[in-house]
């Protein structure tokens, strides 16, 4: 009942957040990032009404998905990709948010199955411009969605951004209000482009009052992970 319980909680803080923000919260879609917990615990989060999932290890969530096939979820990608995962991505996930290399693009619209509808996908954007961190700085961000546009079986929904990590909520709001320009901008270019992925436990009312369409909650749903990712994997 404690996932139950949380994600009562969690719609609540969205909520809340939003009416302060003057903002519809229909608006904000939730995503539960379940990376590491059990296909149980994702099965008690459905069961009180949560329908979309952010994965990171690819082979970890094909074992849930294969579980969890008798219910109507959404999954996304989320973590990092290398080329030899895209055929597996793109025949199981309705979503990859990780999304930064033309050449994964082109990967994930070739092997994207034709009885499937289109693979949304939305450009990770390094927004802090950090060395250790995935994703596209702004200048190759225009190039890539140009890229991704002229595919035929992906589709681009809009950006995705993990700012650096901090307590200082100006320096949060400073890089989330970047971040809405730049999807701003990219949603004026692209009719598809509808998704802003930004905010987590710990920032989300912050990326909610700067323009968040989805956030991504892990701990304050699911608790403080107690076992590390499984064993070597890596994305």
């Amino acid at each position: 009942m404690t996932i139950t319980k949380n994600l009562t909680k969690v719609t609540n803080h969205i909520e809340k957040a939003a009416e302060i923000h003057h903002r519809d919260p229909s608006d904000i879609e939730l995503l539960a990032v379940s990376k590491t917990w059990s296909a149980q615990h994702l099965r008690e989060a459905a069961v009180a009404g949560q329908s979309a999932f952010g994965e990171n290890y690819l082979q970890e969530a094909l074992s849930k998905i294969a579980q969890l096939q008798d219910l109507d979820l959404v999954w996304h990608f989320i973590g990092p990709i290398q080329s030899n995962k895209t055929k597996d991505i793109a025949q199981h996930f309705d979503w990859v948010q990780s999304l930064d290399r033309a050449k994964i693009a082109q990967r994930l619209a070739a092997q994207r199955p034709t009885n499937l509808p289109p693979l949304n996908v939305c450009i990770q954007v390094n927004i802090d411009n950090e060395p250790t961190k995935s994703g596209v700085d702004e200048t190759a961000l225009w190039p890539l969605a140009e890229t991704i546009a002229l595919l035929d079986r992906i589709v681009l929904r809009g950006l995705m951004v993990i700012p650096s990590k901090t307590d200082d909520q100006e320096q949060q709001r400073h890089s989330f209000h970047k971040a809405h320009t730049l999807y701003q901008r990219l949603a004026a270019n692209y009719p598809s482009v509808d998704t802003l992925s930004m905010g987590m436990s710990g920032d989300m009312a912050v990326a909610i009052s700067e323009g968040s369409t989805m956030v991504r909650i892990g701990s304050a749903l699911f608790g403080q992970r107690a076992t590390p990712p499984p064993s070597g994997q890596v994305n």
